[in-house]
């Protein structure tokens, strides 16, 4: 039976991978201070005999006991809101967060495997954006204090694989929906649907022409799986939906579902927002044999039902 550790464990992606790991067969340690995860990511799993939640901020020396056989480092804000209120934080989790995770890693002789991020391509000149483009990003951006955090996370990552010889994996995430997203971390998809399910406008930066694309949980926790479980790859690997579609096209699609031709209102584009993002995911369909299974009906259509619940309507 592995044994993993999830840092960022109550977070949205952290308690799908928890999840996923412990249909698995593994002892799944999660680790969380708790500043933007949730404790009722996870409620469902306290009490499971292979589960353990530890409350600990990961910039601080980290001590599990026991065997660790993985370590996946999720821990960091994610969204713009979160980042963009946490600045320091954000900085500190990708710098010496990375560097605590790293060194238990090195020290257990695990598997470490960072989660970085799309937003590594900044404001992309070449698309789509496969692994080998270094990106546009403006480090002194109110944006920057993300991106540059998970740039020298990716950093680090690689000098503890190539000075201490760490098996590491480096999975830079596209834009990645469903169930358990707070209702207010800023992003496109539950801000669209908690305005929708309120009633109120939806509120569209720029002229709304500017792209994601939206892969749904699941689909990203089997590709972060298999490239935990694969070998002989060190170096990033993009994973998310190749699906592109614009902003604008999102709201419609949001209009459509919710039965009511909402208002859309135009607000200022924010400082460095990308006006482009798809992934390029060559890579990860030869390592990984992966691509993803969940159309977009579908999985909107889940994370709608779970806001609907959430607010209790």
């Amino acid at each position: 039976m592995m044994h993993t550790l999830v840092t960022g464990g109550a977070g949205f992606l952290g308690s799908h991978l928890a999840d996923r790991l412990i249909r698995e067969g593994h002892f799944v340690i999660c680790m969380d201070n708790l500043i933007t995860g949730n404790m009722d990511n996870i409620a469902h799993l306290i009490g499971h005999e292979r589960f353990k939640f530890i409350k600990h901020d990961v910039t601080e020396y980290i001590y599990v006991e026991g065997r660790l056989d993985n370590i996946l480092h999720f821990a960091s804000p994610a969204s713009p809101i979160d980042y963009l209120q946490l600045p320091i934080q954000t900085l500190k989790v990708g710098s010496l967060g990375t560097h605590k995770a790293l060194g238990l890693a090195k020290a257990k002789k695990s598997r470490f495997l960072l989660a970085s991020t799309s937003e590594c391509y900044g404001d992309p000149l070449i698309h789509p954006q496969p692994e080998t483009y270094f990106g546009n990003v403006n480090p002194i951006g109110p944006r920057g204090v993300y991106d540059e955090a998970k740039r020298f996370a990716e950093a680090m990552t690689m000098a503890y694989h190539r000075y201490h010889g760490v098996d590491t994996k480096i999975v830079r995430i596209f834009n990645t929906y469903g169930p358990r997203m707070r209702l207010n971390d800023g992003r496109v998809v539950p801000a669209f649907m908690s305005q929708a399910l309120k009633n109120e406008d939806l509120t569209i930066f720029g002229d709304g022409q500017q792209t994601r694309s939206f892969c749904f949980v699941s689909d990203l926790v089997d590709g972060i799986f298999r490239l935990l479980m694969s070998d002989n790859e060190h170096e990033p690997v993009n994973i998310g939906n190749p699906h592109e579609m614009t902003i604008l096209e999102f709201a419609q699609e949001v209009q459509k579902i919710a039965g009511s031709n909402l208002n859309i209102r135009h607000m200022p584009l924010p400082q460095d927002d990308p006006k482009v993002r798809q992934p390029d995911i060559t890579k990860a369909s030869k390592l990984l044999g992966w691509a993803p299974k969940v159309g977009f009906d579908e999985g909107f259509k889940a994370t709608y039902a779970y806001f609907k619940n959430k607010l209790g309507l």
